[in-house]
């Protein structure tokens, strides 16, 4: 006889589906980690919770609890500490390695509340051609809005007047006031010079914020001169030299975004490149925003694109700190490097012991608007490991195997640095294992 009951159609994943239940995992997930920290720090592996009135009934007897199911390796998603998600509970720093990671970001985050001079925010506005960027930022602005319009009449356009400025003083800055420095030329002959090491700031250097002073040798063999080149951290010193690398860039590119009121943060990242961030009223989310490669809201550029494995990005402001690394490294197996500086719940005690410095003579709604952005800015930050959680089950078919890769986003490379200086620093593209084993020899 034929079946009556053929078999229908086969099932469709539902992304909304597989999200909620990576949420509903993660919490799991969570719950017996805490219950496995509770046993062990008792030192007891008895329940937490209280128990039941022993039974006559023997212990050979007594029913055996439900075996936990096998899923295939395939579907199983990463580790709990590998997607760093879930809140932590701030514990102060203990042991001597979270005490000098503290002292660093202690120390990073006096940076960027020089910002906030009344002197240096004239001496920027100063050298800007403000005609110029604002006329820029007036025909983009208006031509988003008549993109909104087309869409429709409740349609908002992507981008407000004040990010069209920002986006105006970045093509500006890249293209016609810095200039990116690999080894300087020769001060008497312009001929090109090899790096000779380094040596110590001259008194004058080290006033305009140069910690370090890198020797070039001119390549001429008639003129062998020698050229210093200070990494100076100056701000007002910067406007005037208008040259350097990624720190120099990034300081300098900051101090004018907020010179033409914009709010920004100053990022470092462990793996030594620094960047800025500005924030976007229009979309109420922090903006990245890279003066090097003129990169605008392109955080997957250093991961996807550069090939850097990346550990800690830590925004700074003069509103606090930050740690904004699930914006930068989507896929921790991925791009993710060790996290061993401090334990995960240090250094949430440290970003808020800084949160707290800054904030500590704001006004009650100015406090207020502040933790609503935290807020928000955590939920998008959780929201990136959840979606990439989705992407990578997306990409698993029924029989458990990867289905093929389909249209993704190009990432570009890096384009500022000459190609030596990028190969050596692993920001080329299509990284080789060595490079994550090689040391820079220039910083940023």
């Amino acid at each position: 006889m034929a079946d009556q009951n053929p078999r229908g159609p086969p099932q469709q994943f539902n992304p909304r589906d597989l999200t909620e239940q990576f949420e509903q995992l993660l919490r799991t997930r969570r719950l017996n980690a805490l219950t496995e920290r509770s046993r062990s720090r008792h030192g007891s592996h008895s329940s937490p919770y209280p128990s039941a009135p022993p039974s006559r009934q023997s212990s050979r007897h007594a029913p055996h609890p439900p075996r936990r199911p096998v899923h295939d390796n395939a579907t199983i998603p990463p580790s709990y500490s590998s997607l760093r998600n879930m809140p932590k509970v701030p514990s102060p720093p203990q042991d001597p390695g979270s005490m000098r990671f503290r002292n660093q970001l202690l120390t990073l985050s006096v940076g960027p509340t020089k910002y906030e001079n009344p002197g240096l925010l004239d001496e920027a506005l100063a050298v800007i051609p403000l005609d110029r960027v604002y006329g820029d930022a007036e025909d983009e602005s208006q031509l988003l809005q008549a993109q909104a319009a087309s869409i429709g009449p409740n349609t908002k356009p992507q981008w407000g007047y004040q990010d069209c400025v920002i986006r105006a003083l970045l093509k500006w800055f890249k293209r016609t006031f810095f200039t990116f420095v690999n080894n300087p030329p020769c001060p008497v002959c312009a001929a090109p010079t090899v790096a000779q090491g380094m040596a110590p700031p001259s008194p004058d250097e080290s006033a305009r914020g140069a910690a370090r002073v890198e020797l070039y040798r001119c390549s001429a063999n008639d003129c062998q001169a020698l050229e210093r080149f200070p990494r100076y951290g100056d701000v007002w010193t910067l406007l005037q030299t208008r040259r350097g690398r990624c720190g120099e860039w990034a300081n300098c590119f900051s101090m004018l975004c907020r010179a033409v009121g914009g709010r920004v943060r100053w990022v470092w990242n462990a793996e030594d490149h620094v960047w800025t961030e500005v924030y976007s009223e229009q979309q109420k989310r922090w903006i990245h925003v890279d003066a090097c490669e003129e990169a605008w809201d392109n955080p997957r550029l250093y991961t996807e694109g550069w090939g850097k494995k990346m550990s800690y990005v830590i925004a700074f402001s003069a509103e606090g700190a930050t740690d904004v690394t699930r914006r930068y490294v989507r896929d921790a197996s991925k791009h993710g490097a060790d996290r061993n500086r401090c334990p995960e719940e240090v250094l949430v005690w440290i970003t808020d012991e800084i949160k707290k410095v800054r904030r500590e003579n704001l006004g009650k709604e100015d406090r207020r608007r502040l933790i609503i952005e935290d807020h928000r800015e955590e939920k998008e930050l959780r929201g990136y490991v959840v979606r990439a959680l989705a992407a990578e089950m997306g990409r698993i078919n029924l029989s458990g195997q990867p289905s093929p890769p389909g249209d993704e986003q190009k990432i570009p490379a890096r384009v500022s640095g000459s190609q030596a200086w990028r190969e050596a620093r692993g920001e080329a593209g299509n990284r080789s294992p060595e490079h994550d084993r090689r040391p820079s020899r220039e910083g940023h």
